[in-house]
């Protein structure tokens, strides 16, 4: 992280909670589409592949908790 960058960071968490909220939206919104964005028919085919896979043992289930601990 950039010395501006932690500046604007620290800056932003002085904020009230609302404004760092407000702030986070327009921030996502100023970003440009994801290229890996998938539509509604690839979403569906991805969710049902990897409902597949879990249905055959060859997924690799994570439960909720483990995704939280990651981050």
């Amino acid at each position: 992280m950039t010395a501006t960058t932690q500046t604007v960071f620290e800056a932003a968490m002085a904020l009230p909670e609302q404004e760092r909220l407000l702030l986070v939206e327009r921030l996502l919104d100023e970003l440009s589409p994801d290229a890996d964005a998938l539509d509604d028919d690839e979403l569906a085919a991805e969710l049902n592949r990897r409902r597949r896979d879990f249905e055959l043992g060859t997924a690799d289930p994570v439960t909720w908790s483990q995704l939280q601990a990651e981050e």
